[in-house]
């Protein structure tokens, strides 16, 4: 990295059915295995956490991008869905192994879906989290615009 910008800093206790905090204290958060909110368990989950913080990264990467292109942005929305899953069939040797997929979908019923498609393969390019996945995890994008 030639400029780090900004640091954050989370720490974690108990695993998944523990607890996060950031050292800025706008994060405390408890966590909870999926299987478990059908208990009533409040917490969330770090695919859950991951999934927030790449929309919210790539929305904000698709503002540089329409920026750059001069192209408004209307109603834009970004969702992110993670998923976790093993990466190796049951039965094979060794630890078990699990991995993430993500599935972005960007909706902006004010812009056609060609440029709409542009703004967000710039935007692919310019998200750090996007950047930080690129070859380790895969990642489809679904884009609906005007018409």
């Amino acid at each position: 990295m030639s400029k780090p910008l900004y640091t954050a800093t989370v720490e974690a206790e108990g695993g998944r059915a523990g607890r996060v905090r950031s050292l800025t204290g706008a994060l405390d958060l408890p966590l909870s295995r999926p299987a478990d909110r059908g208990d009533g368990d409040p917490g969330s989950d770090p695919e859950e956490l991951f999934a927030a913080g790449f929309a919210a990264c790539f929305r904000s990467a698709l503002d540089v991008a329409a920026r750059r292109r001069r192209t408004p942005l209307t109603a834009t929305t970004v969702t992110a869905s993670v998923t976790l899953g093993t990466t190796a069939p049951t039965g094979t040797p060794g630890p078990d192994r699990y991995g993430l997929t993500v599935a972005l979908h960007v909706i902006d019923p004010g812009i056609p879906a060609d440029e709409l498609a542009e703004l967000v393969a710039d935007a692919d390019l310019i998200c750090p989290y996007a950047n930080a996945i690129r070859g380790n995890i895969p990642v489809s994008t679904q884009v609906t615009g005007k018409g």
